[in-house]
């Protein structure tokens, strides 16, 4: 289940998320053993969810999964500042931003801090966001 991949990813634990996400440990709970589908819970509950775990909602929900699953895993679910600096890189080549160079330097820094100063992501995920956008 994605959110179990998610927590592994964040080494955060379900109960952690829980607190962090204002929700009840037991729907949590629920969610994770497949007892609740998380397409039937409130979009609040969702909501919280993806925030507390740093990814958008429609991540969450099955065709948010078979979406990421087609482009590729490893563009989404990032540490925050990452990502941040991954949305404005592509924001800058999408609107040919005149401080493109600069955003660049962001985004190679950024994957930098987060496959070796903090093991975040694996080297093969670093090596894929190199190559797909620096």
């Amino acid at each position: 289940m994605i959110i179990d991949k998610l927590l592994k990813k964040r080494n955060m634990t379900k109960y952690r998320l829980a607190v962090e996400a204002g929700i009840p440990h037991a729907t949590l709970s629920d969610i994770c053993n497949g007892k609740t589908k998380l397409e039937k819970c409130s979009a609040e509950t969702v909501y919280k969810l993806a925030k507390a775990l740093g990814v958008s909602m429609e991540l969450l929900t099955e065709e948010g999964i078979r979406q990421a699953e087609r482009e590729h895993i490893y563009e989404y679910g990032l540490p925050n500042y990452l990502q941040h600096d991954l949305d404005a890189y592509k924001e800058g080549l999408k609107t040919k931003s005149p401080i493109l160079d600069c955003l660049w330097g962001e985004l190679y820094g950024s994957i930098n801090m987060a496959a070796i100063s903090e093991g975040v992501i694996s080297p093969e995920h670093a090596d894929y966001l190199r190559r797909k956008y620096l």
